[in-house]
């Protein structure tokens, strides 16, 4: 079917002018619309108004022009339906054969800090979503395009065939329907958010696609990656790589991983990660420092791991981390000796992500077969517990580090988790075990003959007093964990006569 008249009509005019040119070339006739007809004619390019098509002026500041038989009618009637082509013909109506709109830019006016509620509502289109969801309706008839990255497409075609495909039309339509989808998606969750609703009887959500991923987790699945709209800034999908190979489904997950436990420190730190969970965690006065107690925390896992820092990557630390085989490293800034020295490693990837501290709360979404769950963040950390000293000692200078150290990394740690921190670093990690006594002697293992004078942390209470016991064993001399099993009394007694001293948070951090 040939294209006669199209209907243009774009907030973004990148590359409109000489779209239309090439339109009007092959003979069709163009409607257009305010803002994209003063365009299109300063060009030098022949328009017909929506006035002159609808009988009746844009009024209202805009909000209506386009919504009027002779535009709706023109985009859904059918044209091998006898009764709409008369019907057409009674009411004076010419078909429109292709449609050419996007949208207000509404998710640009709410990205700006101070933008106001009115400014934001002005910019919710109304009209332009309408004809384009009657074009896409009506795509065996209509060719509808809503993605300048497609008018070349549609041009090669036109020119080829002097039409467009059915393949391309539906496949246009199937794109116009997915733009409407997240854009109203992006304001339903303003509005919501504004009422102040926190789980409404729907959940609308809407991503924008980074990459296509080589596989998933394992070569058989398939996968992409995909950004929140508006998502933190102080992410792996707001990051910038400055090398190496192209990021992995695991290498993401371990990324962000990886940042939330480095975002929990103030001062320099660095994170290691293998498989969602820390290896090994330092902080210092320097970055420098930092890694070398991230190092020293695990030489053994490090490998193949991810690392996190807080800080500036310098010239001496990327020397460092140059001699160890690791897949990613993110930090807010490399210095120019250290992007020197890491990018002869052409497979590592380097990442900058600014830094915001914790940030917002986003929601996390979790897939499950058949539905989904929804909640906040964790993001209590350890100037948000009810530290409370139960036992008979109180904590030394040290020892309080410690159990900061511990209890800001245990929350991370896939459940049951123990933690074990000794000198401003982790010497000893405990993950993902079906009995809280199994983590401790798993991280207790781990650190040997170091858990003399450390301290440990807990994911979430002790049912009984054995994880207490096997931290006498092992040496460890300070406990943090939430308290709040109807048998911490037994707990706290093993600790008084082991001499451990013991801090309830109340605060569990399950982790699944």
């Amino acid at each position: 079917m040939a294209i006669k008249r199209a209907l243009v009509s774009v907030s973004d005019k990148e590359g409109i002018v000489p779209f239309v040119k090439e339109l009007v070339n092959l003979g069709v006739e163009v409607i257009s619309t305010g803002g994209t007809s003063k365009a299109l004619q300063d060009a030098g390019v022949n328009v017909i108004g929506i006035s002159e098509v609808t009988g009746f002026p844009e009024i209202m500041d805009g909000r209506v022009k386009t919504l009027h038989p002779n535009i709706h009618g023109g985009l859904l009637a059918m044209r091998d339906n006898p009764d709409h082509v008369a019907q057409l013909e009674k009411h004076d109506i010419t078909p429109i054969d292709l449609v050419v709109v996007n949208l207000y830019p509404f998710q640009q006016t709410i990205a700006k800090p101070d933008v106001a509620f009115a400014d934001a509502i002005e910019n919710i289109d109304i009209g332009g979503p309408s004809m384009l969801r009657s074009a896409a309706k009506n795509h065996a008839s209509v060719t509808v395009v809503v993605d300048p990255a497609d008018y070349e497409t549609v041009l090669a075609e036109l020119k080829e065939n002097n039409e467009v495909t059915a393949e391309t039309k539906r496949k246009l339509a199937a794109k116009v329907f997915r733009h409407t989808a997240a854009y109203d998606a992006v304001i339903a969750d303003y509005l919501t958010k504004q009422a102040g609703e926190e789980y409404p009887e729907t959940l609308t959500v809407t991503y924008e696609k980074q990459q296509s991923l080589r596989y998933g987790e394992n070569p058989h699945q398939k996968a992409a990656f995909y950004k929140k709209p508006l998502g933190a800034s102080s992410s792996i999908a707001a990051g910038k790589q400055l090398h190496g190979k192209e990021l992995s489904y695991n290498n993401i997950n371990d990324a962000d991983a990886a940042l939330a436990i480095v975002k929990e420190f103030s001062e320099p730190a660095v994170v290691a990660v293998k498989h969602m969970n820390p290896c090994g965690v330092g902080s210092a006065a320097s970055i420098e420092a930092a890694y070398d107690k991230a190092y020293a925390a695990d030489p053994v896992s490090i490998f193949g791991g991810i690392i996190a820092a807080n800080r500036e990557i310098d010239g001496a630390t990327a020397l460092k981390l140059k001699e160890v085989f690791l897949e990613i490293i993110i930090a807010p800034s490399f210095s120019e000796e250290a992007i020197e020295i890491l990018t002869a490693k052409k497979n590592l990837r380097l990442l900058t992500v600014p830094f915001e501290g914790k940030g917002a709360t986003e929601v996390k979404i979790t897939s499950i077969h058949g539905g989904a769950l929804v909640q906040e963040e964790d993001k209590l950390g350890f100037d948000d517990a009810e530290i409370k000293v139960v036992t008979e000692r109180q904590p030394s200078e040290q020892e309080w580090a410690d159990l900061k150290l511990a209890w800001k990394v245990v929350k991370h740690v896939k459940s049951n988790a123990i933690v074990l921190a000794k000198d401003n670093m982790t010497i000893g990690v405990g993950a993902g075990q079906m009995n809280r006594v199994g983590a401790a002697k798993i991280a207790i293992e781990q650190a040997s003959e170091k858990a003399q004078g450390s301290a440990l942390g807990s994911d979430a209470f002790f049912p009984m007093s054995d994880t207490v016991e096997e931290a006498g064993k092992a040496g460890i001399t300070a406990i943090i964990q939430p308290g709040g099993s109807i048998r911490d009394e037994e707990s706290i007694a093993k600790a008084n006569e082991l001499g451990i001293t013991m801090v309830f948070t109340g605060v569990r951090h399950f982790k699944h």
